[in-house]
C-alpha cells in the first residue's frame, strides 16, 4: 500500500499511486477506486481530486513528467553558451558524459517510470485529448535538447534532436520491455554510444571521446 511520506501532499500521493498502479497492473488496473485503496485514502478521495478518467490520466502524465525531470536532471547537462565563442558552445565530453549519466540512472533505477510512459503513450493514441496533453508535457525535454544540439554545433538542431531522442527511446524500450531487459548498458558503454551518434551527426571534427 502506498503511504504518504512527510511533506507529500494528497495530490502527489494520488498521482504517485496512479503511476504505481500503471506500472504494476497496466491501464486496466488504474481506477479511482484502486487509487483510493492502494493509497489508503477514504473512498471518493481520488474522484474529488480528478473527477473524470481523462483528469486522472492527465494527473498521471503530469506527475510522470515531474519525476522524469528529476531523474534526467537537465540541470546536470552543460549550459549552452557557457563556453567561449570560438568553436561549439558546449564541450563534447561534457555533453556525452551528462547524457550517459542521465540515461544510465533512468535505466538502472527507474524502469517503472518507463513502463508508465509506455502505458500512457499507447493510451494517448486512442484519446486525442490525452495526446495533446502528453505531447505538451514532452516539450519540456525536447526544446532544451534542441538548444544543446545548437550549442554543440548542429546546423539542423531539430532534426538532430529527433535522431538523438529516437536513439534514446529505442534503447530505453529495448532495456525496459524488449529483448535487452537483462542487459542494461554500462555508463561507459552509453558514453561510447552517444559519442558515436553525435560524431555521425556533427561530423568527425566534433571531438567526442573515442
Amino acid at each position: 500500500m502506498a503511504t504518504r511520506t512527510t511533506g507529500t501532499s494528497r495530490a502527489d500521493l494520488i498521482a504517485d499511486t496512479a503511476l504505481a498502479l500503471l506500472a504494476e497492473r497496466g491501464m486496466r488496473g488504474l481506477t479511482h477506486r484502486a487509487v483510493d485503496e492502494r493509497a489508503g485514502l477514504p473512498q471518493g478521495s481520488t474522484s474529488n481530486y480528478a473527477r473524470t478518467r481523462q483528469s486522472l490520466l492527465e494527473t498521471a502524465v503530469r506527475r510522470l513528467a515531474e519525476r522524469e525531470k528529476r531523474v534526467l536532471a537537465p540541470g546536470e547537462l552543460p549550459v549552452p553558451g557557457a563556453s567561449p565563442d570560438s568553436g561549439p558552445a558546449v564541450g563534447a565530453e561534457a555533453l556525452v558524459a551528462g547524457l550517459a549519466l542521465a540515461l544510465h540512472r533512468y535505466l538502472t533505477r527507474h524502469i517503472e517510470l518507463l513502463v508508465c510512459r509506455y502505458e500512457l503513450a499507447l493510451e494517448a493514441t486512442r484519446r486525442p485529448e490525452l495526446r495533446e496533453f502528453f505531447d505538451a508535457t514532452g516539450r519540456q525535454f525536447r526544446e532544451p535538447l534542441m538548444a544543446l544540439m545548437t550549442a554543440a554545433g548542429s546546423a539542423e538542431p531539430e532534426r538532430h534532436a529527433l535522431s538523438l531522442v529516437a536513439w534514446c527511446e529505442g534503447l530505453m524500450f529495448s532495456c525496459a520491455a524488449g529483448s535487452y531487459n537483462r542487459s542494461v548498458p554500462s555508463e561507459e558503454e552509453l558514453r561510447t554510444g552517444f559519442a558515436e551518434l553525435l560524431r555521425g551527426m556533427l561530423g568527425p571534427e566534433w571531438a567526442g571521446p573515442r
